[in-house]
C-alpha cells in the first residue's frame, strides 16, 4: 500500500515476502549489499545553512514520532544480527541537539563492542560533549566545515558560531575521536576560493578534508548543476597549492575518493619532484555524488529520524519500521521489510552527469536535514 503525502512515497502496511534472497543480507537487484547503516536521530538543526535549509527553518517533527533511544538501539540490533550491517553513522538534522545523543551511544556500543560508530555534526556544543560521547563508545567524528572566515560561515550557515566549531574540532581530537573528518561544501562565488586554505588548515591539524559537491537536496530547490562547483574544479583549486596523486588502495564502496597531498613543484624545477618517495602530507577525499557518481560500488542504507528505510539518498520511497516495531513486530519481521525496501532500490539516483541538465532527474522534496547525511 501506497499513501502520496507531497513527500516520498511512503509502503509498508505488513511484512510479508519480498523476494529478497534472505541470506544476502541487504541486497538489492543490481548485485550490491549494503553493510553501511546512516541513521537519523532527529530533523531539528541550530543552523540554516544555505545549501540545506530555508532562512525561516522547517516545521519539525513532533517527539513522538521520532525513534526513542531504545527503538533506535532495536534497529541497528537488528541491521547487525540479521541483515549483515558492520558500520554505523548516527546523523540529523543536527545529532547533538538531542540530549539522549550518549544514551544511544552507548546502548549500541553496549550490544555491539566492536562496532564502529561514528557521529556527523556540525560542532555546535561538541566542545563540552566530546569526552562524554568518547565515554559512551563513539569511535570517531564527522564535522561540518565549509569555511575558516567568520564573516562566510554567517553568510553560509545564517549563524556567528565558527568559534564553537573550531573549539568543537579541537575537543574531538583531544577525546581521541580519531581521524576527525571535516566535511566541506563549497559554493561558487562564496568559499570555492578557500579550498587550498581548509586543506593545509587539516593538514596541520592531521584532520582528514572531504569536500562534498553540492547536492540538489537544498529545502528551497535552488540547486542548479551550472552553479555546482564540481569535483573536477575542485582539484584545479586545489593544485594551485598542492599536488594531488591518486591514494593506493581500493575505494571499496566509500564516497569519497581519496587523494595524496604533496607540496607543489617550485617554479623552474626540474620535472622530477624534489623528494617524491616521501611519504606525502596526508590525503583529502572529494565526494562526486553528482559529476563523478558512484552508484554501482553503493554500499549504504539510510534510516531517516521517524524510522523509515530509504534505499537511496535521492529516493522518492520510504518504507516505515517504527509503526512496525511500535505495534509489537519480531526482529524477523523488521528485517524483512528493511531487506524489501533494499530489495526495490535503483540501480542509480537519475542524474546525468554528461550535461548541465537531466529530464530523467527530479529532486526529492525532502532537504537533506529531513532525510539525513
Amino acid at each position: 500500500m501506497g499513501v502520496s503525502l507531497g513527500l516520498p512515497q511512503i509502503r509498508g502496511a505488513g511484512p510479508g515476502p519480498s523476494g529478497a534472497p534472505r541470506e544476502a543480507g541487504l541486497a538489492d537487484r543490481h548485485g550490491r549489499r549494503a553493510t553501511d547503516l546512516r541513521l537519523s536521530v532527529i530533523d531539528k538543526c541550530n543552523l540554516r545553512c544555505t545549501y540545506c535549509m530555508p532562512v525561516k527553518g522547517l516545521p519539525w517533527l513532533p517527539a513522538a514520532r521520532l525513534m526513542s533511544a531504545g527503538e533506535i538501539t532495536r534497529i541497528v540490533d537488528v541491521g547487525v544480527r540479521q541483515l549483515g550491517i558492520t558500520e554505523l553513522r548516527l546523523t540529523g538534522g543536527e545529532p547533538l541537539v538531542r540530549a539522549d545523543l550518549e544514551e544511544i551511544v552507548a546502548g549500541v556500543r553496549t550490544a555491539h563492542p566492536q562496532l564502529p560508530v561514528s557521529l556527523t555534526t556540525n560542532g555546535i556544543g561538541l566542545a563540552t560533549r566530546a569526552q562524554a560521547l568518547a565515554a559512551a563508545g563513539l569511535s570517531r567524528i564527522n564535522i561540518s566545515l565549509d569555511t575558516l572566515d567568520a564573516a562566510t560561515y554567517r553568510a553560509l550557515a545564517r549563524r556567528d558560531r565558527l568559534a564553537q566549531v573550531l573549539a568543537g574540532a579541537e575537543a574531538a581530537a583531544a577525546a581521541g575521536l580519531a581521524p576527525v573528518k571535516i566535511n566541506a561544501v563549497l559554493m561558487r562565488g562564496v568559499n570555492d576560493h578557500e579550498a587550498p586554505e581548509l586543506l593545509a588548515w587539516a593538514l596541520e591539524r592531521g584532520f582528514a578534508l572531504r569536500f562534498i559537491e553540492q547536492m540538489p537536496l537544498d529545502a528551497d530547490h535552488g540547486w542548479t548543476r551550472a552553479e555546482m562547483v564540481t569535483a573536477a574544479q575542485i582539484r584545479h583549486r586545489l593544485s594551485t597549492r598542492f599536488r594531488l596523486t591518486p591514494h593506493p588502495g581500493a575505494r571499496d564502496g566509500a564516497p569519497a575518493e581519496l587523494w595524496d597531498v604533496h607540496p607543489t613543484t617550485p617554479a623552474g624545477a626540474p620535472e622530477e619532484v624534489p623528494g617524491a618517495g616521501e611519504a606525502p602530507l596526508g590525503t583529502v577525499g572529494v565526494i562526486a555524488s553528482v559529476t563523478e557518481p558512484f552508484c554501482a560500488d553503493c554500499k549504504r542504507t539510510r534510516i531517516t529520524a521517524e524510522g523509515r528505510v530509504r534505499s537511496c539518498l535521492f529516493s522518492h520511497e520510504e518504507v516505515e519500521l517504527l509503526p512496525l516495531l511500535r505495534a509489537g513486530a519480531t526482529d524477523a519481521e523488521l528485517a524483512e521489510r528493511w531487506r524489501a525496501a533494499m530489495w526495490a532500490k535503483p540501480a542509480a539516483h537519475g542524474m546525468d552527469h554528461t550535461g548541465l541538465d537531466s529530464p530523467d532527474y527530479v529532486q526529492p522534496e525532502r532537504p537533506m536535514s529531513a532525510i539525513g547525511g
